[in-house]
């Protein structure tokens, strides 16, 4: 905590509190919406998650669908598509970027039925007509309900098989009619007011569920005509929709004071099941005879059960978060890689110009004219060398003629060698009876050492 200079105490977030703070702000107060726009940045990751922008001309918004969505989509998502998404608004903590989780795609505009459907929306909209103020509410414990479909589809058949396992004493009214076809939604909004309005026929309904099974829009229209929708509105009893699959909205669902997904959930919203109800009522008799003791125990269950739900939501959105986590730095590392190969590239090729202008072949053609040219200069400098070789023999050989041993020897000077043929350079290397040899220019002299001098002279 730390005080700014207006005197104000204000806390200190790490950016991780404050993203899960936005985070929890956007789910709660924006929660799950319908927005429409044109796809674009699509891909689909190896880990089976699709992400895409969904952007108009003044906006845009991230947007992905994970692999467990399940979504059944008409046809494959591309850049360019124009769609029409729900899902619930949301944070990616991991880079602070809001986006939508998608959980349901369709195309945007159908041709004339989707534009006159959008238009009736619209007038009726204006007209409150989908107020949740005017919706009625449902009878927690009916006795009597009404039902409008086809009398051989399959949607009356999954509601009896419902009706019969929860609530067997439920007295059931149907009204069959044509779901499908000319004339089917006049027929549909007659048996609506018949059964809305008191009768001495059939005693007053609790509820009355309007249904069929699913299809295409062109098979599901008979649901959006403005009859079917001012007969649910003009109704005096609680009209429950169910028309086609969870993916499918009519303008019936919107007026009608509840839209179930299916036929058969709406069997199960407006009837409760009899077991449970039986063992509901058994608990609470257990619990007037326990009294505070049971009332805590079962406060601390439900905290239990509360903070084991908050603890899979967490770990739910953080495995969603790590998931795109890793997408995210999958692609990080594949645009790295590319980059690293896209250097390599560059490399080999640089090696290889260098390897061209380095040619083996070139350098081989310059070495053998290099060769060449010596053996030229070789074969050609033979003769010179011999002819100086010779004249520096000649001159050697002149100066020997003056400098040499025998020349010396001839200007009257002697070698003296010892019995072992040592030349004698010092009167200390003989003693008396030394034999000696000495070398004159015209012969040889052998002589005996008398006594040795120390001037030098031989006796």
């Amino acid at each position: 905590m730390t005080t700014d200079f207006f005197g104000k105490t204000t806390k200190v977030f790490t950016v991780a509190e404050l993203t899960r703070t936005i985070r929890s702000l956007l789910e709660a107060r924006v929660g799950s919406v319908w927005v429409q726009g044109e796809v674009s940045n699509y891909k689909k990751h190896p880990s089976g998650h699709q992400y895409f922008t969904l952007k108009d001309s003044r906006a845009a918004i991230s947007c992905v669908i994970f692999r467990s969505a399940m979504i059944s989509l008409r046809q494959p998502l591309a850049d360019g598509a124009q769609v029409q998404v729900y899902g619930n608004l949301t944070v990616f903590e991991a880079r602070g970027q809001y986006q939508l989780s998608v959980e349901v795609v369709q195309p945007r505009g159908l041709g004339v039925l989707q534009a006159k459907f959008e238009a009736l929306k619209r007038k009726l909209e204006a007209e409150g007509l989908f107020d949740p103020a005017r919706k009625k509410p449902l009878p927690k414990f009916p006795r009597r309900i009404g039902i409008i479909t086809s009398p051989s589809g399959a949607a009356i058949r999954d509601i009896l098989n419902v009706l019969r396992r929860r609530a067997r004493q439920i007295e059931i009214l149907i009204n069959p009619v044509r779901v499908q076809g000319t004339g089917a939604a006049a027929e549909i909004a007659t048996a609506i007011k018949e059964l809305s309005n008191p009768s001495e026929i059939w005693p007053v309904l609790d509820v009355v569920i309007v249904t069929r099974g699913g299809g295409s829009i062109e098979d599901l229209w008979e649901f959006n005509e403005e009859i079917v929708a001012r007969a649910i509105a003009s109704s005096l009893i609680p009209i429950v929709s169910a028309v086609g699959h969870e993916i499918d909205f009519t303008i019936a669902d919107f007026v009608a004071d509840l839209r179930a997904p299916t036929p058969s959930a709406a069997a199960e919203l407006i009837v409760p099941d009899v077991i449970e109800l039986e063992r509901r009522i058994g608990e609470l008799e257990n619990c007037l005879h326990r009294c505070l003791r049971t009332f805590v125990a079962r406060e601390q269950t439900r905290l239990r059960l509360f903070s084991q739900r908050a603890l899979a939501n967490e770990l739910l959105r953080r495995v969603r978060d790590g998931q795109q986590t890793l997408d995210w730095t999958r692609e990080t590392l594949l645009r790295n890689a590319q980059q690293f190969l896209a250097n390599a590239r560059n490399r080999i090729s640089e090696e290889w110009m260098s390897l061209r202008r380095h040619d083996p072949s070139r350098e081989i053609a310059a070495r053998r004219d290099r060769f060449a040219d010596l053996a030229r200069r070789l074969i050609a400098s033979g003769p010179a060398s011999a002819r100086a070789i010779r004249q520096r023999f000649e001159r050697t050989e002149k100066i020997l003629a003056v400098l040499g041993p025998d020349a010396t020897l001839r200007r009257g000077y002697s070698i003296t060698r010892g019995g072992n043929g040592r030349v004698i350079r010092s009167s200390e290397e003989v003693k008396a009876g030394d034999a000696l040899h000495t070398q004159l220019a015209d012969g040889l002299v052998d002589s005996t050492v008398v006594t040795p001098r120390a001037d030098g002279d031989l006796s």
